[in-house]
């Protein structure tokens, strides 16, 4: 359900379906390819499932009483509540602010599908691992985004919170 209101509603609001390229690829390996976030995955996918890891372990500790259909349904609203809010006009000039993102036009609707079902695919295995091991794995994904495809969750919120020099620097070297 929560995939439909992502693709109607960002369809409607003029997102490609697909990549404007004409062609569907699994994954982008590239921050700074012109298909990043219109195919299905790329190196911002883990910054998906870390949203779905994250809501299991904050809700035990937040919410200990609160069941896992309730923790599911809060996964589904925020999911989609990201997937929208991501591409109304503040947001974008949000991310277009940053020199990774500069130029960025949204996701294509099969992307913002795509990262949605990641995020439940996090938050999914999130309910079935104990919290520590989440943790654990919420770490992993973050350390090997940001070293390997130089973005990750911690990187962008920064990075749209304060621009620092240093963190553009770094994520410019490997620009091809």
């Amino acid at each position: 359900m929560g995939g439909v209101l992502i693709l109607l509603t960002l369809w409607s609001w003029g997102q490609p379906l697909i990549c404007t390229c004409g062609y569907v690829q699994i994954w982008v390996n590239s921050i700074w390819s012109s298909g990043n976030s219109q195919h299905i995955a790329d190196w911002y996918t883990p910054s998906h499932m870390i949203h779905g890891l994250m809501i299991v372990p904050l809700g035990r500790l937040l919410a200990p009483r609160l069941s896992l259909n309730w923790l599911f349904a809060i996964a589904i609203v925020t999911g989609v509540a990201w997937e929208v809010l991501e591409h109304t006009d503040w947001v974008l000039g949000l991310f277009r602010a940053t020199n990774v993102n500069q130029g960025y036009l949204g996701d294509s609707v099969l992307n913002a599908v795509a990262d949605y079902m990641f995020m439940l695919t996090g938050f999914f295995i999130g309910s079935l691992l104990p919290t520590l091991w989440t943790v654990a794995l919420i770490l992993l994904l973050e350390v090997v985004a940001t070293i390997v495809g130089r973005d990750s969750l911690m990187l962008t919120t920064i990075m749209l919170i304060h621009q620092f020099e240093v963190i553009e620097a770094w994520q410019l070297q490997i620009k091809s």
